[in-house]
């Protein structure tokens, strides 16, 4: 039998949680029946070593490795190159990335100058081809490979990322697929994209119960030096404002007022660091609020807190959502609009406003009522948790529509 040849596209392997499903989605496919190509914008990132050893990454082309230098490095090296059109695209880029509304709008336009650096970066012809993140991912799909099938996938609430749905319309249309992980962000992208609706497909994040919790029976020692009496509350997440880590802070300054012994720990990285430490300092925090950076295996320190919290002010289908679940702690998430896919309020978490007041409240209902976080850990280990089946519909959809319809991966609702 010949191997379909498939090709993902990517910005990093950073820590994020597109990068992690992408990343779990990989180790479920049958390398006997896909042969793997994945092109990276950069090369970087804690889930590089993750990869399945079947997949190979691709190399960069010449004039993207002088695209992504700084901008007059980038600009005299095409010049000596005797590719002045390259330097004119890379100022472009550089200005249009100071221009418009949101970080997503100028990465969208600014979409324009970058693929002439990558016109020549994926020669070959697959049998599907997948922008496996919204945006840049999605847009180099659709303009630069030769494919059979062509998917995109989205991650995260549509209209809460900012971007303008006119530049995506057209892409949109060019697509024979497009993912969502949720069915509250299919019901979003249907409202948005009417013309679109009958290609937006639901496919869960893959996440395995049994590896999450190998992985974190992996340390032992106490992570935290846990201190008599003190609650241990642990977030998971980028550090960037859609995750609401401020909000955190200000609930945690809340709970230290009312006399409460409790630490609050965040894993994850990213550009609000600095926001974030100062915003510490200024709640006087520095010994309740701790941001730990990137961990390669996150899971012992969630497995060894009392409490996981999402404060997000909007999200797709959070993974780390998902893990907490698997290892059987007591939840807490904001009331983002896919909160209710995931949470059911008293029976196996808490959805709270999405204010600190509301966030405070809710950690202390779990701190004060042992009886009803005990509920939640019994609800979930009745739960059935884990979504590594989700494969099957990726599978069936480089097959054919009716594979999908009459396989494991039914059409998406939009009921919510």
């Amino acid at each position: 039998m010949n191997k379909k040849k498939l090709l993902f596209i990517m910005p990093s392997l950073a820590a994020g949680g597109g990068e992690k499903a992408l990343v779990n989605l990989l180790g479920r496919l049958d390398y006997g029946r896909y042969e793997v190509d994945l092109f990276l914008l950069d090369h970087g990132g804690l889930f590089m070593d993750l990869l399945p050893p079947e997949v190979r990454v691709l190399p960069w082309p010449g004039r993207y490795e002088r695209f992504r230098q700084p901008v007059l490095r980038s600009v005299l090296s095409s010049l000596r190159a005797g590719d002045p059109g390259l330097a004119a695209s890379r100022l472009l880029y550089a200005a249009r990335s100071r221009i418009g509304s949101t970080a997503s709008v100028r990465e969208q336009y600014g979409w324009r100058y970058l693929r002439r650096a990558l016109a020549s970066a994926v020669p070959g012809r697959y049998d599907a081809a997948v922008g496996f993140l919204e945006k840049t991912s999605t847009y180099f799909c659709v303009d630069l490979v030769q494919a059979e099938r062509k998917i995109g996938w989205i991650h995260i609430d549509y209209d809460r990322l900012g971007m303008d749905p006119a530049f995506d319309d057209p892409y949109f249309g060019r697509l024979d697929h497009l993912v969502t992980v949720s069915e509250e962000c299919a019901a979003v992208l249907k409202m948005r994209f009417p013309r679109h609706r009958d290609k937006i497909r639901v496919i869960h994040n893959i996440v395995s119960p049994g590896t999450i919790r190998r992985m974190a029976e992996a340390e032992t020692g106490d992570l935290y030096g846990r201190r008599e009496g003190e609650t241990i509350i642990v977030s998971a997440g980028r550090l960037h404002p859609q995750k609401g880590f401020d909000m955190a802070i200000d609930a945690c300054k809340l709970l230290a007022e009312q006399g409460r012994r409790v630490r609050w720990f965040v894993l994850g990285e990213g550009d609000e660091r600095e926001r974030l430490t100062k915003l510490i300092r200024e709640r006087g925090l520095e010994e309740q609020f701790i941001l730990l950076g990137v961990k390669a295996n996150p899971y012992p320190y969630m497995r060894q807190a009392d409490i996981y919290v999402q404060p997000s002010r909007f999200e797709g289908k959070p993974i780390a959502v998902d893990e907490a679940k698997m290892l059987g702690l007591p939840i807490l998430v904001t009331d983002y609009r896919a909160a209710g896919g995931q949470i059911v309020h008293g029976e196996n978490g808490l959805i709270a406003a999405m204010e600190p007041g509301a966030i405070a409240e809710g950690i202390a209902r779990l701190m004060d009522d042992p009886a009803l976080a005990e509920r939640l850990r019994r609800n979930l280990a009745l739960e059935p948790l884990g979504t590594e089946d989700e494969v099957r519909k990726f599978e069936a959809l480089l097959e054919g529509e009716s594979e999908w319809t009459a396989g494991s991966g039914k059409q998406a609702s939009c009921s919510s």
